[in-house]
């Protein structure tokens, strides 16, 4: 039975998701420890289905800044992938790559947003690279993009653009430890519904 929702996923639907989370987590820490030159490891991902201020509550404060790298999926599989970035994560990032850190995200330069967008497509391409492997389609990603805004304002993005389909979004988070550092990872997987009964399809995975 086709799904209509996200929260009509039943467990099966939502072991499919974890499995991809913890794949490509494995997959962002390797990336990640090689780009920075450290040791990265994560937590094995969370998975949940949460509406738009369960998502907000979980995350933060509505008002509070943040930024985020969106990549749009196209293909077999259409949606979007939104990564959200806080300031912890950022200087960490920063001072390993370029040896500086910012006070505030509205400083970001060329240079280090140029460096952000990299570190968000590679933890993005992770996940959908898993994505692929595990269900064998066909996925392209979109350049990155960044953004920074209230929390509020960087979810409803998703929220615009599939909020005629579901008003729930799917978010996998965990946790990167960075040379001891236990830093947050929050990711929000939006493929469309009918995306994401095709890839349950593709894996034999019938939701009723």
């Amino acid at each position: 039975m086709k799904i209509t929702r996200y929260d009509e996923m039943n467990g099966l639907g939502l072991d499919l998701i974890r499995e991809i989370g913890s794949i490509g987590t494995g997959n962002a820490a390797t990336a990640l420890s090689s780009m920075l030159n450290k040791t990265v490891r994560m937590t094995l991902p969370d998975v949940q289905i949460l509406g738009y201020n369960e998502a907000i509550k979980f995350l933060g404060d509505p008002e509070e800044i943040v930024a985020a790298i969106l990549v749009k999926m196209t293909g077999e599989i259409n949606g979007l992938m939104l990564f959200i970035l806080k300031m912890d994560f950022i200087n960490e990032v920063l001072s390993s790559v370029m040896q500086q850190e910012i006070e505030d995200y509205y400083q970001l330069n060329v240079l280090e947003t140029s460096a952000l967008e990299e570190i968000g497509n590679i933890i993005i391409s992770s996940y959908v690279n898993a994505m692929s492997t595990l269900s064998e389609v066909t996925i392209n990603l979109s350049v990155p993009d960044i953004a920074v805004n209230m929390l509020g304002g960087i979810l409803s993005v998703p929220m615009v653009e599939f909020g005629y389909q579901t008003d729930k979004m799917m978010m996998i988070s965990g946790q990167f430890i960075i040379g001891g550092k236990v830093l947050h990872s929050d990711l929000l997987m939006m493929p469309d519904i009918m995306s994401l009964n095709f890839l349950m399809e593709k894996l034999g995975i019938v939701n009723g």
